[in-house]
């Protein structure tokens, strides 16, 4: 059975830097695109960012610059670096995992990032 366990979300003042982790389990790592998405009270879930298994990257063009999305496939762990932070970048973060081709698509519960200015 497929687990994404997400950590790392807080509270940080405008300008800070937070760094997102999901740890995959139950699942070849290695094969999975990974990405990070964002929903903010009222508005829809967004993608923040995704890397594949090749290690390229796609990025929302609000955090382009700002954030990096990496993966570490021995530790079965995605990061999501997160620098300058801003107030609108407040919202539950949200680690997905599928395997293109593949009906495999998980979801892990969320981590609330809150930014204050």
């Amino acid at each position: 059975q497929v687990q994404l366990v997400e950590s790392g979300g807080g509270n940080v003042q405008a300008g800070g830097s937070l760094r997102l982790s999901c740890a995959a389990s139950g699942v070849i790592f290695s094969i999975t695109v990974m990405g990070w998405y964002r929903q903010a009270p009222g508005k829809q879930r967004e993608l923040v960012a995704d890397i594949s298994r090749g290690d390229n990257t796609n990025y929302a063009s609000s955090v382009k610059g700002r954030f990096t999305i990496s993966r570490d496939n021995a530790k079965r762990t995605v990061y999501l670096q997160m620098n300058s932070l801003k107030p609108e970048d407040t919202a539950v973060y949200y680690c997905n995992l599928r395997v293109p081709g593949t009906n495999i698509d998980y979801w892990g519960k969320g981590t609330l990032v809150t930014v204050s200015s």
